[in-house]
C-alpha cells in the first residue's frame, strides 16, 4: 500500500515536473517571437511561465539550456519538413532541387520567429554545434540526392554542399535582418547564387572542365 502511494507520488512530481519544463519552454518561445533573444532572459521566461527565477534553475542551469533545447526541437522539426520535400521530389533541374530545400526552410523561420532569433542572434557555442550538424547533415544528404538525379557529377566534393548550405544560412540571416519575415529579394537572389554554384558542378561543366 505505501509503495503504491509513494509510486503515486512519484509520478505526479515527474509529471509536474514535465509540465514546467513544457511552461518554461513555451514561454521561451513566445518571448523570443514577441520581443528578442537579448529580452528572452531566464529571469523573463521565468516571469512569463509563472515560475519564480529560483525555480527555474531545477529544471536549466542556466538560460543556454533552455535555447538548446528549443532549438533541437526546430531542427528535428525542420529534418522532418526536408525529408517529406526531398525524398519524393525528381528534380529536373537544379533550381528546382535549390527550392525543395530552400521553401521548407523558409516556411518554417517564417512561422516561427523564435527559430530565427536561435538560429542567428543566439549564437552560442551549443547553438552553433547544432545549426553546423544540421547543415553537415542535410548537405550530405542533399549531395546524395543530386548524385543519384544527375545533377552534379559523381566526383563533385561534399564540400561543395557544405558551402553551399553554409552560404544559404548567412543569406537567410541577411533576408531576416533586412525583413522579420525574411526579405523576398533577398531570397530571390539566394536561389540564384546557390543555383549557380552547384550548376558549374553539373555533368556538362565537369566535363568541359575535364
Amino acid at each position: 500500500m505505501f509503495e503504491k502511494e509513494s509510486a503515486t507520488r512519484t509520478t505526479g512530481v515527474q509529471r509536474r515536473g514535465l509540465e514546467r519544463r513544457r511552461a518554461i519552454l513555451e514561454a521561451a518561445e513566445s518571448l523570443l517571437a514577441e520581443q528578442g533573444y537579448e529580452a528572452a532572459t531566464l529571469k523573463a521566461i521565468g516571469e512569463r511561465a509563472g515560475i519564480p527565477t529560483a525555480s527555474m534553475y531545477h529544471y536549466f542551469p542556466d538560460r543556454h539550456q533552455v535555447d538548446a533545447e528549443l532549438l533541437n526541437q526546430h531542427v528535428q522539426e525542420l529534418d522532418a519538413r526536408l525529408t517529406a520535400a526531398t525524398e519524393n521530389l525528381e528534380p529536373s533541374t537544379l533550381r528546382e532541387a535549390t527550392d525543395a530545400v530552400i521553401d521548407p526552410i523558409l516556411d518554417h523561420f517564417r512561422q516561427h520567429p523564435s527559430c530565427v532569433q536561435l538560429w542567428f542572434a543566439g549564437r552560442n557555442q551549443t547553438l552553433d554545434e547544432l545549426v553546423r550538424t544540421f547543415d553537415e547533415t542535410q548537405a550530405e544528404r542533399f549531395w546524395s540526392r543530386l548524385v543519384e538525379r544527375g545533377l552534379i557529377s559523381a566526383d563533385t566534393p561534399q564540400l561543395v554542399l557544405q558551402l553551399a548550405f553554409e552560404t544559404g544560412s548567412r543569406l537567410f540571416d541577411i533576408a531576416f535582418r533586412r525583413c522579420p519575415t525574411g526579405d523576398d529579394t533577398t531570397i530571390d537572389e539566394a536561389r540564384r547564387m546557390l543555383t549557380a554554384y552547384l550548376e558549374t558542378y553539373a555533368p556538362q561543366q565537369a566535363d568541359r572542365r575535364g
